[in-house]
Formats: C-alpha cells, structure tokens, sequence
C-alpha cells in the first residue's frame, strides 16, 4: 500500500512537471493573452466595431490623426459612423502637449481647451475630423469622430 502512494506521487510530481516545463515553453497561450482576446471578442460581439486591448489601433482608424510616440493600451473602433477611442501611455515629460503638436503638425487646430488639475481635454479638428485629446498622467486619449457635414 505504501508503495502504491509513493508511485502515485512521483506520477503526479512528473505530470505537474511536464505541465510547467510546457506552460514554460510557450507551447500553450499566455493566460492573459487569453483574458485580453475575450475581452476583445465581447466587445466586439456587443458593439459591433473593432477593439484591441494589445496594441494595435483598428484596421479603418484615420491615418491623419498622428499619435504620440508610446504603447497603446487601448484600442476601439465602430467605423467613421461613430468613432475611434485610443489610449496610449507615453514616457514624454508632457504627452499631452506632445500629442497636441504632432496633431498641429498634421494641420488640426484647437477648438476649444478644458484643464483640471491632474487632467486636460482640447479638442483640435482639420475639417474632416474632430479629436477629444484627453490627458491624465502618462495616458493620452484620443476620442476620433468625423466632422459633422
């Protein structure tokens, strides 16, 4: 009987084993790679457009709006239709003036600013879409709709 234990242990050690050198290896998804995609796909299901909590803007997102140099953390898209919503975190001293000239560079201008304390909005347009360029800390958000006709 106490053979029997031992034998069943040492099985269970080499399975778990095998199971962790394989985790390890990559063979198998990372499991909040597996969160993040359905995530994505509930979103997606739910809203019909196009998210990406992994970096990658939407396939339709306009190539115009220029973004700050930094990781997008989110990504969400509905088309012109509706809109386009981007966070990116950023390692500039001031991502929110950063992102606001490189979109005065591409030809946007300012409409209208907002300021708080820790966050700031201005909402810039070129005459064929609006941006709400939204800041708090590090994250920059970019709220992207097409401009009204």
């Amino acid at each position: 009987m106490r053979q029997s234990i031992t034998l069943r242990r040492a099985g269970s050690a080499a399975a778990i084993a095998v199971l962790a050198v394989t985790m390890l290896s990559g063979c198998f998804p990372n499991p909040g790679d597996l969160v993040n995609q359905g995530v994505e796909d509930a979103i997606e299901g739910a809203t019909g457009g196009d998210v990406s909590l992994n970096g990658e803007l939407p396939a339709d997102f306009p190539e115009s709006v220029v973004l700050i140099d930094g990781d997008i953390s989110f990504a969400a898209g509905a088309g012109a239709s509706e809109g386009w919503v981007v966070m990116v975190t950023s390692s500039a001293a001031d991502p929110v003036a950063d992102a606001a000239a490189k979109l005065e560079a591409a030809g946007f201008t300012e409409d209208t600013t907002l300021n708080g304390d820790t966050a700031s909005a201005v909402v810039y347009s070129n005459g064929e879409y609006i941006v709400l360029l939204a800041g708090d800390g590090d994250v920059v958000s970019y709220t992207v709709t097409q401009q009204p006709k």
